[in-house]
């Protein structure tokens, strides 16, 4: 009975992905500590929010446990998974390794906190590795998806669909860029200013 408690309550408390994945002040008004943790990583790694929650946004919709499909024997029987990605950022195992070593302590990607830190840690060493702006969403996606040795030697460029997502990736920053802007103010807020009814 214990045990059945316990997974009730657990399930529970999952994170649900916001109801409007396309607006960013709805997200962040269903979420209120997503605006603070994405504030945070903005601050620490000098990458816009709107560009840190774009990917999020196509990398796993926000499912805190999205993971690649597996791979299919004789089109039915499931195998392998196409990748190690796992969580909100689709972190590979060896990447959230080397994230986990550099920033120190115990790190989940499917704590939305932990993950929305992650790409900007990974945006900024992009920027610091081989200087693609960290406003430059499009290049920066296609080294987030191909990795920085993968771009580098232009990987993405035999794939028109990475290149299409990365375009998706951008527009959906541009979007929630201008969405941002006529709620930020209301977001800065204190909680208890954004009880009362004036």
């Amino acid at each position: 009975m214990v045990i059945i408690l316990s997974v009730l309550w657990l399930s529970a408390c999952a994170t649900l992905p916001p109801q409007q994945p396309d607006n960013l002040c709805s997200i962040f008004k269903e979420h209120r500590g997503w605006y603070r943790d994405a504030k945070d990583s903005s601050r620490d790694w000098g990458v816009p929010i709107p560009i840190l929650m774009a990917f999020i946004r196509h990398e796993s919709s926000y499912q805190p446990k999205a993971r690649p499909p597996r791979t299919r024997i004789l089109w039915i029987i499931p195998w392998k998974r196409e990748s190690s990605a796992f969580g909100y950022a689709q972190a590979l195992s060896e990447t959230w390794a080397e994230y986990q070593q550099q920033v120190g302590g115990r790190r989940n990607p499917g704590s939305f906190d932990d993950a929305v830190d992650f790409v900007g840690w990974y945006i900024d060493r992009t920027h610091q590795n081989i200087g693609i702006s960290t406003s430059n969403a499009y290049a920066q996606y296609l080294a987030y998806h191909e990795g920085v040795a993968g771009y580098k030697q232009g990987s993405y460029r035999s794939k028109p669909q990475v290149k299409k997502f990365a375009w998706r990736v951008s527009a959906t920053s541009g979007r929630y860029k201008r969405q941002l802007l006529t709620c930020r103010q209301d977001l800065e807020r204190p909680w208890w200013r954004r009880m009362l009814p004036f």
